[in-house]
């Protein structure tokens, strides 16, 4: 396999990418929505609160959290033991679903969007192997997710640390699992998510039908992938890491079936079936 040619592809689609405004604009919006606007809602509002009945309410619900999430909670006050809680534990859900949300909407689009842009036929006489044409669009789509894990969570770290940080005695997140979680057990069910995804976009005829299957068949990897990690910052131990390792298996199996999906035929908008 020829990496030059394969970097050309996804290069090639990112150039169109960061052209199309009125493509990534939402998709920024809504990274910065869960990863800055709603975590500084919520932590502001829980450390600022006077109200020590209120808070001693709130902090009530920890009861709810298993009894290894209860023992790493760190703060002397109710509302920093909370706030505590939601940074770590209860808003998990946005190192997850933004990047699987924003690498299936490109992933949807980039073969099948070939054929509607009519560079399908290029790409398909270029010299480039159909499994570099997929590995391509894979990397192509792979891109902006990882692109928001490291943006958003580094911002988020930041935002936690500025806010949480006072209650609970100086700067402590990214925590062990956190990590666990970003580098392990995220990257293979992106992987999963987007072989199909591809799989998806090599047979539908229109943009607008792979969009569609693919969030038929995103959705359920997205919860899956979600209680996979949040049973990683709850379990700790080696839970996140039989989890992760299970999770690379099927990624590399998925992927390498997935390989079949792109064809000069299909690119050319002939032949189908997955």
């Amino acid at each position: 396999m020829n990496w030059s040619r394969t970097l050309t592809v996804a290069k090639t689609d990112l150039k169109q990418l960061v052209q199309a405004k009125d493509f990534w604009l939402p998709l920024t919006f809504l990274g910065s929505l869960f990863f800055v606007f709603v975590p500084a809602t919520l932590l502001l509002t829980i450390t600022s609160i006077g109200d020590v009945a209120v808070v001693g309410q709130i902090s009530q619900t920890l009861e709810v959290l298993p009894e290894a999430a209860k023992t790493q909670i760190q703060g002397s006050s109710p509302e920093g033991q909370t706030a505590y809680a939601l940074a770590v534990f209860l808003l998990a859900p946005v190192a997850v679903i933004v990047p699987l949300t924003i690498s299936t909407a490109v992933g949807a689009s980039t073969i099948v969007g070939e054929r509607e842009r009519g560079t399908g036929e290029f790409l398909a006489h270029s010299p480039a192997a159909a499994k570099e044409i997929y590995i391509g669009k894979l990397l192509a789509s792979l891109a902006p997710g990882y692109a928001t894990v490291a943006i958003g969570f580094g911002l988020y770290s930041i935002l936690v640390n500025l806010i949480v940080g006072p209650s609970v005695g100086g700067w402590f997140f990214p925590t062990l699992q956190w990590w666990v979680m970003i580098l392990w057990v995220l990257p293979p069910f992106l992987a999963i998510c987007l072989s199909l995804v591809l799989r998806l976009s090599a047979r539908v005829t229109s943009t607008a039908a792979a969009q569609q299957a693919s969030g038929l068949v995103s959705l359920p990897i997205i919860g899956l992938a979600y209680s996979q990690s949040t049973g990683a910052l709850f379990g700790g131990g080696l839970y996140p890491i039989v989890i992760g390792a299970i999770a690379w298996v099927v990624a590399a199996i998925s992927l390498s079936r997935g390989v079949r999906s792109v064809t000069r035929s299909r690119l050319l908008g002939v032949g189908g079936g997955l």
